[in-house]
C-alpha cells in the first residue's frame, strides 16, 4: 500500500496484527462516570469497608470523603 488515504503502515512486522496510522492513533479517550447521589452512599461504604480490610487507608479515605461530602448529616460504620 503506498498511496490513499492511509499510506503509513507499521514497521517490524507490526502490520501482520494491525492497519496503518489514522487519527484514531493520536486521540487520547476519556472515560467517566455518572452515578446518582443513592449509588455514592453505597459505593462510598463499600469502598472504604473493603480498602480497610485490605490495608489500603488512602483508599478508605475516599471513601469517607465521598459520604462527608454527600451525606454530613448521617453517621456510618466504616470500620470492619
Amino acid at each position: 500500500k503506498t498511496s490513499g488515504p492511509n499510506h503509513i503502515l507499521p514497521t517490524k512486522g507490526a502490520a501482520k496484527y494491525t492497519g496503518g496510522l489514522s487519527v484514531g492513533k493520536f486521540i487520547k479517550v476519556v472515560t467517566y462516570q455518572r452515578s446518582s447521589r443513592e449509588a455514592n452512599r453505597d459505593v462510598a461504604q463499600v469502598t472504604a469497608r473493603i480498602s480497610r480490610l485490605e490495608g489500603m487507608e488512602a483508599h478508605a479515605r475516599t471513601g469517607d470523603a465521598r459520604l462527608a461530602k454527600y451525606f454530613p448529616d448521617e453517621e456510618f460504620n466504616l470500620h470492619p
